[in-house]
């Protein structure tokens, strides 16, 4: 990075630690309000750097007021001289904090959920939501349960619509806010795939910076968003049921190639499944597999289409 670059950084740091200095400052000895809390709410929500800086002056200034307590001035002194020389222990110890007071603190983290390749999981949550999670997925949730971020994989949500405290979930940077819904969601190469079974949901980017401009989804809808783009066709709904045979270790398929067919139960399982020649791969197929069980599938191959498969090690490959 060029002095330019790291002055720039520099100056975008001490920006962020003066304006949490400030909201400090005002929660501790200005008359705080509800708006004044939702106002912090929304700062603190913009970027992690925000809550960081945020939590460890809070920290300090709490615990400024602790050693104040085992030192308190002597009875006769005026509120007027002690608070501003509170106020002045405060900025000090405030202003020469690092991060070497964050281990005098516990942050609430999120809790993180990972099958391995193959696997499932059931994510019930305090209010009867339920997630599940695909083969190979991680998902993080908020404390709260009110909010989660899907680093890879697929996953189904069941949630339980609270106006007050909607779900969110980021994806891909998108963000699937529910409105009283049951959707899927998978993470693709170019962005992410939602598709809706129940319900509304409104899906949007994630950035606060960008402008907020989403769509929302009803049954049978199934959207695809890239970094630039929101397209939304409509399925029938029994159609998107089939795409979630998985959470019953099924996997339907219909009038797929057998290029797709592969690519999707090699994501359930360690064997992979070659196919080679663009003639093989474009054959179309319907059936219903086990999702752990690449060998039906090979067999079904050779016996339907008389394919040749050969094994070595951990990949089948399908050839003519």
């Amino acid at each position: 990075m060029t002095n330019a670059g790291l002055e720039q950084s520099h100056d975008g740091a001490d920006a962020v630690e003066a304006e949490a200095s400030s909201w400090v400052r005002r929660r501790h000895f200005a008359d705080w309000s509800e708006s004044d809390d939702a106002a912090l709410n929304a700062w603190l929500a913009q970027s992690p750097a925000h809550e960081v800086a945020y939590i460890r002056l809070e920290a300090a200034w709490n615990r400024t007021e602790r050693l104040a307590a085992l030192h308190p001035f002597k009875a006769e002194r005026s509120r007027g001289l002690r608070v501003p020389l509170a106020i002045a222990a405060g900025l000090a110890v405030i202003a020469f904090m690092t991060a070497a007071a964050l281990p005098l603190f516990h942050v609430a983290k999120d809790k993180v959920y990972s099958t391995p390749v193959g696997g499932r999981e059931i994510i019930t949550l305090a209010d009867g939501s339920r997630i599940e999670l695909n083969t190979d997925t991680v998902l993080h949730l908020s404390p709260d349960q009110r909010g989660a971020v899907l680093d890879r994989g697929e996953a189904y949500f069941q949630i339980r619509h609270d106006t007050a405290h909607p779900f969110a979930l980021k994806v891909a940077g998108k963000r699937v806010v529910d409105l009283g819904t049951k959707f899927l969601v998978r993470e693709r190469a170019d962005g992410v795939e939602v598709a809706l079974v129940e319900g509304r949901a409104r899906l949007e980017s994630a950035a606060v910076s960008t402008a907020q401009h989403g769509v929302i989804l009803t049954p049978g809808d199934v959207a695809v968003a890239t970094a630039g783009a929101i397209s939304v066709t409509k399925v029938p709904v029994h159609d998107i049921a089939s795409e979630l045979s998985w959470r019953n270790g099924l996997l339907v398929f219909h009038n797929a190639t057998l290029a797709e067919a592969a690519g999707v139960l090699n994501r359930y399982n360690d064997n992979k499944l070659v196919i080679d020649d663009p003639k093989i791969a474009g054959l179309t197929i319907n059936g219903t597999f086990r999702t752990n069980d690449n060998q039906v599938f090979a067999r079904m191959a050779e016996d339907v289409f008389g394919l040749r498969v050969t094994y070595s090690g951990n990949t089948t490959r399908i050839s003519r």
